[in-house]
C-alpha cells in the first residue's frame, strides 16, 4: 500500500472511530430504566465473548496466554482495568443523568491531562505552547469551580481516569487486543456479582424484553469496534494527525448535549469552552508545527 493511500485508510478508520465515540451517547440514551451498573456489567461480559472469538479467529490466542504469564502486565492491566471502570460507569452515568455536555468537557480536558501527566510522570518538558494551553484550561475550569458547577466532578474524573489508563497502556507490556481482553476478564467477577445482585433485588433488565436484552448484548461491539478501529488508525497515521482527529469526539458530544438532548449552557460553561478550545487550538497548532520541522 503506497504511502498515500495508507495516510487515507488511516484517516478513515480514524474517522470511524471518533465518530463512534461521539455518538456514543445516543445508544446509552436508549436504557433510560436501566442501572448504568447492567449496562456497564453487559459491556463488560459481551466484550469477552467479542474478543475472545476474534482472538481465536486471528490465532492470537499464544499472545494472550504470553501475556498473561507476564507478571508485570497483569499489575498494569489491574490497575488499567480498575482505571477504565470508574471511566465507563462515571461516562454512563452521567449520559443517563443528562450531563452530556459535562463528558464533552472532560474529553476535551483529556489532551492536555495528558501533557500534564507527561511532565509529572515522565519528566516530560512542558513547551511555551503547551503551557499556555494548560493553563487556559486551568482558568477555564476554576471559572466553572467558582460558578459551582454541579457536574465539574464529572468532567476531571472522566479526563483524569482516561489519561491515567492511556498512561499504563503505554507502559504495559501487552498489545492493544490482548489487552483489552485481560481488562475485561479482569472485570467479569465483578460485573457477574453485580448482575447477581440486581437479579436477587428484581431490578436486573437483561431477559425482561427482547429488544432491550439484545441491545444491552450490543454493548460489546460497541466497546470494542470502535478501540479496534482506533489501534487499526494508530498504525497508519502519524500521532499529530491522529491528535488532531480526537477532538472530533467531544464535539460531536457537545453538540448533541445542546442541540439534541436540551442541556443548558450557562455563561459559565460558555466561558469555560471558549478558554480550553482557544488551549487546544494553540496545543494543536504546535503540534502540527512540530511534526512538519
Amino acid at each position: 500500500m503506497s504511502g498515500g493511500a495508507a495516510a487515507r485508510r488511516g484517516i478513515a478508520l480514524g474517522l470511524g472511530a471518533y465518530f463512534w465515540w461521539g455518538f456514543l451517547p445516543l445508544y446509552f440514551k436508549l436504557f433510560p430504566g436501566v442501572d448504568p451498573g447492567e449496562i456497564v456489567a453487559q459491556r463488560i461480559i459481551w466484550s469477552v465473548v467479542l474478543l475472545a472469538a476474534m482472538i481465536a479467529l486471528l490465532g492470537r490466542t499464544a499472545k494472550l496466554r504470553a501475556a498473561l504469564g507476564d507478571p508485570r502486565a497483569r499489575i498494569v492491566l489491574l490497575a488499567s482495568a480498575a482505571l477504565i471502570a470508574l471511566n465507563w460507569l462515571v461516562y454512563v452515568w452521567a449520559v443517563s443523568r443528562a450531563h452530556v455536555l459535562e463528558t464533552s468537557l472532560g474529553y476535551f480536558l483529556n489532551p492536555l491531562v495528558n501533557v500534564v501527566l507527561g511532565m509529572a510522570v515522565l519528566k516530560e518538558r512542558l513547551g511555551r505552547a503547551q503551557g499556555i494551553a494548560v493553563l487556559l484550561a486551568a482558568v477555564g475550569v476554576t471559572i466553572l469551580a467558582a460558578s459551582a458547577a454541579a457536574g465539574l466532578w464529572i468532567s476531571l474524573t472522566l479526563a483524569f481516569s482516561f489519561s491515567l489508563y492511556g498512561l499504563l497502556r503505554k507502559i504495559a507490556p501487552v498489545e492493544s487486543l490482548e489487552g483489552l481482553m485481560i481488562e475485561t476478564l479482569i472485570l467479569c467477577p465483578a460485573a457477574f456479582a453485580w448482575l447477581a445482585v440486581l437479579d436477587a433485588g428484581g431490578g436486573l433488565a437483561f431477559g425482561r424484553e427482547v429488544g432491550e436484552s439484545v441491545l444491552l448484548a450490543l454493548g460489546g461491539l460497541v466497546t470494542a469496534a470502535p478501540l479496534l478501529l482506533f489501534a487499526a488508525a494508530a498504525r497508519l497515521l502519524p500521532y499529530s494527525t491522529l491528535g488532531l482527529l480526537q477532538y472530533l469526539a467531544p464535539t460531536i458530544q457537545f453538540l448533541l448535549a445542546v442541540l439534541v438532548f436540551g442541556e443548558p449552557l450557562r455563561p459559565a460553561h460558555m466561558l469555560c469552552f471558549g478558554l480550553i478550545w482557544t488551549g487546544l487550538a494553540i496545543f494543536a497548532a504546535d503540534g502540527l508545527r512540530r511534526s512538519r520541522s
